[in-house]
C-alpha cells in the first residue's frame, strides 16, 4: 500500500522510509507549518485547489480510530470538522467498513489512519482516495523512522504492534505529522494548528511524567500486567510493568486451551493479584483466567476494565485521549496494589491548590 499525497509518500507499512518533520522547538513549529507543500493544490485538483479549500469554512476531516480522531479535535480547533470511523467499543483489528464509511471518506478532504495495518481492512478504501490526489497520512510516519522502537508479536515477526498510543512519550510523535498535514492543507491557519499542537504536546508530557510515577507505585513482585489481548507493551516498556496477553497483538489470532493453561500456571506460581478485561474485546477469557487460578486455590480478581484498541464512549473524560490512558494507568495500579489520584484529580489539585 502506497498513499500519497500530491508526491508526498505516506506510510504504508512499518519497512517504508518518510520525510523527516522533526521540531525543537515552537518556533520552529510554525515556520514549518507556514510552509504548504502538500495539499490539495499539489494533487490532481489544480493549483487553485489550496486556496478553495482554505477558503470553505469548516472543512472536513475523518479519521480511524477515537485515539487519531481526539488528538486532531484538539489541533483543529474551530477550524474543521472531525469524524471518525471507528467508535467506542469496536475492535479495530476486525473492523470492515460499511458503505456510510466508504462514503464519508470520499467527502472528506484530508485523512488520518494510523498505520502499522491496524485498520487492514479498510486498506483499499485508503488506497483509493489517495490515488485520487486526497492527503491521506499515517500518524505513526515519524514513529517508523526508528525501527528500534517498534515492537513485534515474537521479536522476529515483519507485522509490527500498532498499538504505540499506549505510551504516551511514543504517540507525541503522531501530533506533529497531523499538525504538519493539517498546515499543509490550510496554510491560512497554520500558526494555530502550531500552537494547539504545542499546548496538547505539554499536557501530553505531564501525562506521561503521571503514568511513569503512578505504575512505579505498584509492589515490584506485582508489577505484572495481565490482560485479554497483548495491546499493552508499549505501555509495559515505556513504564517498567510486564505484561502478558491471553490472545497475541491482533484479536484475529485465536487463544487456545494450552495458552490459557500456561496463563493460569504463570499467575498461580506468581501469586497476580488481579487481570484486566478491555472494553473491545469479548472478557470470556479473561474469566476463565480467574475460575482456572480459582481452581488451583488462588484467588485473582478482575482488576477493571481497560481501554485498548478504542476508548470510552463520546462526551466523557474516559472518551478522550487523556482520560483514556489516566484511566487504563490508574486502575492499574490500583488493583495492582499501587497507589493512584488519577491525573485529572491531580491536575485539578494543581490547578486549585486551595481546595
Amino acid at each position: 500500500m502506497n498513499l500519497t499525497c500530491g508526491g508526498k509518500s505516506t506510510l504504508s507499512n512499518q519497512s517504508m522510509n518518510f520525510g523527516k518533520w522533526i521540531l525543537s522547538s515552537s518556533i520552529a513549529i510554525a515556520a514549518t507549518l507556514a510552509l504548504a507543500s502538500c495539499g490539495p493544490g499539489a494533487s490532481d485538483a489544480g493549483d487553485g485547489a489550496a486556496g478553495e479549500a482554505s477558503a470553505e469554512r469548516p472543512f472536513k476531516v475523518v479519521s480511524t480510530v477515537g485515539m487519531i480522531t481526539d488528538v486532531v479535535r484538539n489541533l483543529v480547533g474551530e477550524h474543521a470538522e472531525v469524524e471518525g470511523l471507528i467508535g467506542e467499543g469496536v475492535d479495530p483489528h476486525l473492523y470492515k467498513p460499511t458503505r456510510g464509511d466508504l462514503v464519508k471518506l470520499r467527502e472528506a478532504d484530508i485523512i488520518f489512519y494510523n498505520g502499522l495495518l491496524l485498520e487492514g481492512q479498510l486498506t483499499d478504501a485508503l488506497e483509493a482516495q489517495a490515488a485520487a490526489g486526497k492527503p491521506v497520512r499515517a500518524v505513526t510516519e515519524l514513529i517508523v523512522e526508528n525501527p528500534d522502537y517498534l515492537l513485534t508479536e515474537d521479536g522476529e515477526s515483519q507485522l509490527a504492534d500498532p498499538h504505540v498510543w499506549m505510551d504516551v512519550g511514543g504517540w507525541m510523535k503522531g501530533v506533529p505529522v497531523i499538525a504538519e498535514a493539517l498546515a499543509d492543507f490550510d496554510p491560512e491557519n497554520a500558526t494555530d494548528y502550531a500552537a494547539n499542537a504545542a499546548a496538547y504536546l505539554e499536557k501530553l508530557e505531564r501525562l506521561d511524567a503521571y503514568a511513569e510515577r503512578v505504575i512505579a507505585t505498584i509492589p515490584e513482585n506485582q508489577r505484572v500486567l495481565v490482560t485479554a489481548h497483548d495491546a499493552f507493551r508499549y505501555l509495559g516498556r515505556a513504564y517498567g510493568i510486564e505484561v502478558r496477553g491471553i490472545q497475541g497483538i491482533s484479536t484475529e489470532s485465536e487463544a487456545g486451551v494450552r495458552d490459557l493453561e500456561r496463563l493460569v500456571d504463570f499467575i498461580v506460581e506468581n501469586e497476580i493479584p488481579a487481570v484486566f478485561a478491555e472494553s473491545s474485546v469479548a472478557d470470556k477469557n479473561v474469566r476463565a483466567l480467574v475460575e482456572g487460578a480459582r481452581a488451583r486455590g488462588h484467588e485473582v480478581a478482575i482488576g477493571g476494565e481497560l481501554f485498548s484498541d478504542a476508548m470510552g464512549e463520546p462526551g466523557t473524560y474516559e472518551g478522550t485521549y487523556i482520560g483514556m490512558i489516566d484511566h487504563n494507568v490508574t486502575t492499574i495500579a490500583r488493583a495492582l496494589g499501587g497507589s493512584a489520584e488519577g491525573f485529572r484529580a491531580e491536575k485539578e489539585s494543581v490547578t486549585n491548590p486551595a481546595q
